[in-house]
Parts: C-alpha cells; sequence; structure tokens
C-alpha cells in the first residue's frame, strides 16, 4: 500500500516537472517571438508600410467582421496578423450580431516561432518567414 502511495506521489511530481517544463519552453518561445514582432513592427514604420484595419472571419468562414485593431496580415488568407502595437493575432471570431454592427473585439494571442504548429491543418510556418514575406510585399499588399 505504501509502495503505491510513493509510485503515485513520485508520477505526480513528474507529471508537475514535465508541465513546469514545457511552460517555461512556451514562454521563451513566446517571448522570441515577441521579440520578432517588435523588430517587424519597427522596420515596417521605416519602410513607410501603413497598418490596415483588420478583419476577422468567424470560426465556420460565413462571415467577416471589421476589428477594432490596426495592423499588417502575415498570410495570404488573412488569418493572422501582427497589430501596430506588436501583438499577434489569430484573425478568426465566433459569429455575433454584436460584431457585425459593432465590429468584432480581439484579443492577442501567445505567439509561436512556428505558426500554424499543433493546429492540425499540416501548414505550418516559421515567423520569421511570414514577417520577412510580408515586409518584401511591402505597400502592394494589405
Amino acid at each position: 500500500m505504501e509502495r503505491d502511495a510513493d509510485w503515485t506521489e513520485q508520477r505526480r511530481q513528474a507529471i508537475a516537472g514535465h508541465a513546469a517544463a514545457q511552460e517555461a519552453g512556451r514562454a521563451a518561445e513566446a517571448r522570441e517571438a515577441a521579440a520578432l514582432l517588435d523588430d517587424f513592427v519597427r522596420k515596417a514604420a521605416e519602410r513607410g508600410l501603413q497598418p490596415h484595419t483588420l478583419m476577422a472571419r468567424t470560426f465556420d468562414g460565413r462571415s467577416t467582421y471589421r476589428t477594432h485593431v490596426r495592423g499588417w496580415y502575415l498570410k495570404s488568407n488573412r488569418s493572422v496578423a501582427v497589430g501596430d502595437d506588436g501583438d499577434y493575432y489569430v484573425l478568426t471570431v465566433p459569429a455575433s450580431l454584436r460584431a457585425r454592427f459593432a465590429g468584432a473585439d480581439l484579443s492577442p494571442s501567445m505567439p509561436r516561432l512556428i505558426v500554424g504548429a499543433g493546429g492540425g491543418d499540416g501548414e505550418t510556418v516559421p515567423l520569421r518567414q511570414l514577417l520577412d514575406r510580408r515586409l518584401e510585399a511591402g505597400v502592394s499588399w494589405p
């Protein structure tokens, strides 16, 4: 009986340690990604790339809503963006009658170094590549 309790406690501690290490890794990744985003915002301003009012698409993809965030789309399908404040946004929101008239509210997401990682659709792109591609596209791409 005591052996089972010891094993259970050791297992619990191992799981907690693994979770803490994973969270520390995510936090370090988010800090590195945030630095890339801040650098992008600075370079965009230097190059005269004006931010646009971002649009968000509903989860079902049927509607788009204006948001209260200005920034730059990072993917051509306009699913992710960086705000002029340097925050990272995933541009999907729940359908809402209020949002249709007043605009959708967006909250920043934790940035990842690999955009789409863990998303399940198989489309992953390094964040740095998206940011560089957006800067190279210049003013011709909203």
